[in-house]
């Protein structure tokens, strides 16, 4: 996994704003429609939370000190709000396909490859933190 060409790809996708975040729930609303009562009526914030996560993630995915604390929490708040280790898979494939569209001609089996590692390790540790309790 190259943190820095993922980094790079996520400028590039990132710099289509909210439309990401619409584009990823939009998704995986239709892979898993029962995954749309977890969410609120009105998506406005959740839209803003998802990609200030990723940015958050992105941006020290070369920086375990950081990244895996950061992950912990996450993994602690997302099992408050009902998520089971069963989410990750169809949460996982929404994301690549946000990141292939979004990436357009720039998307490659080399940076499809380094996104599905790192979000290997992002399910691992929110899972492996929700099912630790919460000191």
């Amino acid at each position: 996994m190259d943190p820095q060409k993922l980094k790079d790809n996520f400028a590039l996708v990132a710099a289509n704003g909210l439309d990401v975040a619409e584009y990823f729930y939009a998704d995986l609303f239709a892979r898993e429609p029962g995954l749309r009562s977890m969410f609120p009526a009105g998506m406005a914030k959740q839209h803003e939370v998802l990609l200030a996560a990723l940015s958050q993630i992105v941006s020290t995915v070369d920086d375990p000190e950081a990244l895996v604390p950061f992950l912990t929490d996450l993994g602690h708040r997302h099992h408050g709000f009902g998520v089971v280790a069963e989410h990750y898979a169809p949460v996982g494939a929404s994301l690549l396909a946000t990141l292939a569209y979004f990436s357009g001609p720039a998307w490659s089996p080399e940076l499809e490859r380094d996104w599905t590692a790192a979000y290997g390790v992002v399910a691992k540790v929110m899972t492996e933190a929700a099912a630790e309790p919460v000191a």
